[in-house]
């Protein structure tokens, strides 16, 4: 009788998807492609913070982060292949390119290693994707660029890192924008790899040759050194979507402040990060039931709240969020059909 009650008990369980494995002594790997903005720099603290912790309680035994030299594609696979060598039982990815890893993506799953990519995705179907919709993202920014100007006018395009999954997904947004709301045409696009410096230089370079603008959709990141492009260039101020770094809402408040100065902010969670070394984990753990593709929400600002968030953003940060192990429980189940 005793025999047949745990029979039912572990029958319940594998149903119910929960965890049954001990992972204190399973090994995670972090395989980043690049660390120069803000943006990833919190992605990483963020990491540090739960991760850490997660070792020291003895949840998973090791969780080691790898950050590439450079931000290409070869550099990262030699990266994957080096890990699988090393031994570890999962590897989280921000992947350089959504394809272009697949073959060293396959060899980790062919090994037994859990992968799971974020931010930047990757392709591979044996791979876990905690995704965030970017490509809606791009939609939205067209669709509150409309309410500040509803007659449209006049686009500047500034991309972030090519040959990402993000990149092009944020750019698909954009176009299927415009090609809804044709009273925006998209003039002149730049590359400014989510780095304020970098969009700077990259806008001031194409300043002078510009038609007028109404607004400047962006990618994150990349708001305020545009905003600082067109006030060294003598142009008029344009509406310039942000990226919920902090000087770019700093900036925000302080043209509201001046003449009412409207616009929108949109990012992924730097954190999201550690969502993905929670469902590393899970997969470890033993779960049975969680799906290859997990959607979660992008962090948006807008007129009316975003004041009340800019004291908790540190000064030359991003705001952000760290995830807890329940926090993916609930995603998790959030995402199950």
């Amino acid at each position: 009788m005793h025999k047949i009650f745990l029979l039912g008990v572990l029958a319940a369980t594998l149903a119910s998807g929960t965890a049954l494995a001990d992972t204190s002594g399973k090994k995670i790997a972090f395989s980043n492609n690049y660390a120069g903005n803000s943006w990833r720099q919190a992605m990483l603290k963020s990491y540090d913070i739960v991760t850490k912790k997660a070792v020291a309680d003895k949840v998973v035994g090791a969780a080691d982060v790898f950050t590439t030299a450079d931000q290409e594609v070869p550099t990262q696979a030699a990266q994957i292949q080096n890990l699988i060598l090393q031994g570890y039982d999962a590897i989280v990815i921000n992947a350089a390119s959504p394809d272009a890893l697949n073959g060293a993506i396959k060899q980790a799953c062919d090994a037994g290693i859990v992968v799971v990519s974020f931010d930047g995705i990757v392709n591979e179907p044996c791979a876990y994707r905690v995704v965030v919709d970017f490509e809606d993202m791009g939609k939205q920014e067209i669709e509150q660029m409309k309410k500040i100007h509803p007659d449209g006018g006049n686009l500047l395009e500034i991309r972030g890192l090519a040959g990402t999954s993000i990149d092009d997904a944020i750019h698909k947004g954009l176009q299927e924008g415009v090609q809804a709301n044709p009273q925006f045409k998209i003039v002149n696009s730049v590359t400014g790899n989510w780095d304020q410096t970098t969009a700077q230089k990259a806008v001031a370079t194409v300043l002078p040759s510009l038609p007028d603008i109404v607004g400047v959709v962006t990618q994150g990141g990349d708001g305020y050194g545009a905003a600082q492009a067109f006030a060294a260039g003598g142009k008029p101020r344009p509406t310039i979507i942000m990226g919920n770094r902090q000087d770019e809402l700093a900036y925000w408040k302080e043209q509201k402040a001046k003449d009412g100065y409207k616009t929108w902010s949109a990012s992924i969670a730097p954190g999201v990060s550690t969502l993905a070394f929670w469902v590393a984990q899970q997969v470890l753990d033993g779960r049975k039931d969680i799906p290859h593709d997990l959607l979660v929400p992008y962090l948006a600002y807008t007129q009316d709240d975003f004041e009340q968030h800019l004291p908790d953003i540190p000064v030359g940060g991003v705001a952000s969020k760290e995830y807890s192990q329940d926090d993916a429980i609930a995603a998790i189940k959030a995402n199950i059909k």
